[in-house]
């Protein structure tokens, strides 16, 4: 029996993808550079997508993304199908990665997005392929062959859609003069880190908090709830805070409403706030403990006064957290 040699086929494997991914130069065309500004110019989230492998792709983009100061996170297309797809702001862009372009659970999502009019980046190696068809950006990833006996398990073609993510973060920091400075700030390990991250660093402030005066009716609740998509709305009386009404709170309120009913009937007294000061790493304990996914923020000053008389100054959602790499 003749001993198999795996460094000479380990060899080949390498010497195969070494030689495919010299196509990754196709790419880089016009359509490269619209993604690029498309990118830099996004005024929400850039939300990276894809199933199996090419969601695995995606997850590490996303990241890297995240940890260059680019606000950013992972969305699988078949959790979206199932409720998650109002995680997707007007302002967001959807970078998909499909090898194929055909994968059937990423159809709903690109259904979504071309109604509400968000910009998709499609990465695909069809250039007729569903995905393709629906970007306002078509990538298209050249045929390579594979480095496995069968020529058939996803090997180069998973290494050039990574090459072609990572091109496209590395393209987009030299855009925004990124440093090592800025990398220092960003990333997990660096100057912050995620064990002195504060609330206040990655708190949700201003015109993006979901605020509702206590005598609005709850229809009116429920459209704050629905155009900012924290998933509640913060109650309000002379600019202190009274509670918090969810989304399951609204549409069961809206089931057994009655216009003589007060807001108050359907809020939730007494929110748990927490300090602008304290450690990211706090709020996440907290979040897990009481399985919710936002805390009300208050100032170091406003934080010991009594539950009815603390001013909001931000937010804090789960979404940040895990941006951040806080776990």
């Amino acid at each position: 029996m003749n001993k198999v040699n795996y460094i000479s086929i380990a060899k080949k494997a390498a010497a195969i993808q070494i030689s495919e991914l010299k196509k990754i130069n196709k790419i880089f065309n016009k359509s490269f550079t619209q993604a690029v500004d498309l990118m830099a110019n996004c005024k929400g989230k850039v939300i990276a997508a894809g199933i199996g492998k090419s969601g695995l792709i995606a997850r590490k983009i996303s990241a890297t993304l995240s940890s260059v100061g680019i606000s950013s996170f992972f969305l699988n297309p078949s959790e979206a199908n199932h409720g998650d797809l109002g995680q997707i702001d007007k302002r967001d862009l959807l970078l998909v990665f499909s090898y194929s372009g055909n994968t059937s659970e990423i159809s709903n999502m690109l259904k979504y997005a071309n109604r509400f009019n968000i910009k998709i980046i499609g990465v695909a190696s069809k250039k007729d392929s569903l995905l393709l068809k629906a970007s306002d950006v078509k990538l298209l990833l050249p045929q390579v062959k594979e480095s496995d006996p069968t020529g058939m398990v996803p090997t180069t073609s998973t290494s050039i859609t990574l090459l072609l993510g990572d091109c496209l973060a590395v393209a987009l920091m030299n855009k925004m003069k990124f440093s090592k400075e800025r990398f220092k700030v960003f990333h997990p390990g660096g100057n912050i880190g995620q064990t002195l991250l504060l609330v206040k660093d990655i708190m949700i402030t201003g015109n993006k908090l979901p605020l509702v005066n206590i005598n609005k009716s709850i229809y009116e609740a429920t459209k704050v709830i629905a155009d900012k998509k924290l998933g509640l709305v913060v109650v309000t009386e002379k600019n202190l805070v009274k509670g918090i009404l969810t989304d399951g709170d609204a549409r069961r309120g809206i089931r057994y409403y009655s216009k003589d009913d007060h807001l108050r009937k359907f809020m939730t007294n007494n929110p748990l706030f927490i300090s602008e000061n304290a450690p990211a790493s706090k709020a996440l304990s907290i979040m897990n403990e009481k399985k919710i996914t936002s805390l009300l923020v208050a100032s170091d000053k406003d934080f010991n006064k009594s539950k009815t008389s603390k001013k909001l100054k931000g937010i804090v959602h789960i979404h940040s957290l895990l941006q951040y790499g806080i776990k």
